[in-house]
């Protein structure tokens, strides 16, 4: 999911020494954190194990290799990046039943599958109840972050960690290739091994999952990448997939029905309908229609209209388009689908 050039997944197999130490790569105003918030995220990242590992298999062994990072959410759901834990069988990515995680004081287990969302790079497994009353847990706060908000990441780049990174919130409405919904673009230190570990806020409240980095840096050693230009996919849109598995169902987003281009608008860019089918086509709307609002919301790119349905919508539900067509304002009554 993460081919494509200059784009990094950052869940990579490295070698890791059992002896654990866990660093931080503090900035000047990394102490104003609330400390007892940051060990306890700490403690609430989990490793998530190369397939094959096995700690117990051999008395002398010295190292094991470390795939990705993980957050338990409490009562033994954790959660992680879908691309961490799939696997290539007979030319396709598949997720496995089951996995093995490892927590910050060396103790390991298998957690079994819930349920994700390839859409959005999200995945539940659940540890066994004994294990997980043992580790602290995170929560999701689905409060809109705001450029130069200031967060840390916890995980295990490098295969080494758990290891704690300051930094701020920096485009939390953009979008990459390696995913189909809105990312928040991070100004924190991140590298191969981060992908599915949480990003929390100063209070220790989980804002995101990491998801990706863009490589910025010209000299590379292998397939080792590190870089301040983070990804993560916010809690808004990780919660909903973790609620939704949870809850035994499939977690489902709106469909309009449209494909959209660009026009100009007196002295404005704007999008319009470039062709349109299912509940869009039911609704009314036509190709041409310059698409201005819904729901009394202001919609200026097919950023926003995304954002929108994806966000504040459900399958089913009945929305207001406000359209321009023709020189003009149509209102429009469409009744979602599903994606």
């Amino acid at each position: 999911m993460c081919a494509m050039p200059g784009f990094r997944c950052i869940s990579r197999s490295l070698a890791l020494c059992a002896l654990i130490t866990s660093f931080a790569f503090v900035s000047t105003w990394g102490a104003e954190y609330q400390i007892g918030s940051i060990d306890r995220s700490k403690a609430a990242t989990l490793g998530i194990l190369q397939p094959g590992e096995d700690i117990r298999s051999g008395a002398s062994k010295t190292h094991f290799t470390m795939r990705g990072s993980g957050v338990h959410l409490g009562d033994g759901y954790l959660v992680t990046a879908r691309h961490v834990v799939e696997r290539d069988e007979e030319g396709r990515k598949v997720v496995p039943r089951a996995i093995t995680v490892m927590t910050t004081n060396l103790e390991e287990a298998t957690a079994e599958l819930v349920g994700g969302s390839a859409f959005l790079d999200v995945v539940v497994y659940r540890m066994p109840s004994e294990l997980a009353a043992r580790i602290p847990s995170a929560a999701f706060d689905e409060s809109d972050v705001v450029s130069g908000s200031r967060v840390y990441t916890i995980g295990y780049p490098m295969g080494w960690g758990p290891a704690i990174m300051f930094g701020h919130v920096g485009n939390p409405n953009t979008f990459l290739p390696t995913a189909d919904t809105r990312l928040m673009q991070l100004d924190v230190g991140a590298c191969s091994g981060n992908s599915g570990g949480g990003v929390f806020n100063e209070s220790g409240s989980l804002v995101g999952i990491m998801h990706a980095i863009i490589q910025t840096d010209t000299v590379v050693t292998g397939d080792q990448r590190c870089s301040r230009f983070g990804f993560a996919v916010p809690s808004s849109l990780a919660k909903k997939v973790v609620s939704a598995v949870i809850g035994g169902s499939q977690p489902a987003f709106s469909r309009l029905g449209v494909g959209l281009t660009a026009v100009r608008v007196e002295q404005a860019w704007r999008i319009a309908v470039a062709d349109v089918s299912g509940p869009a086509k039911d609704g009314g709307m036509r190709k041409g229609d310059v698409i201005l609002a819904i729901d009394g919301t202001d919609i200026a790119n097919g950023a926003q209209l995304k954002n929108y349905l994806i966000e504040r919508t459900n399958p089913g539900q009945q929305i207001s388009i406000k359209v321009l067509r023709d020189d003009r304002e149509e209102s429009l009554t469409v009744i979602l689908g599903t994606s």
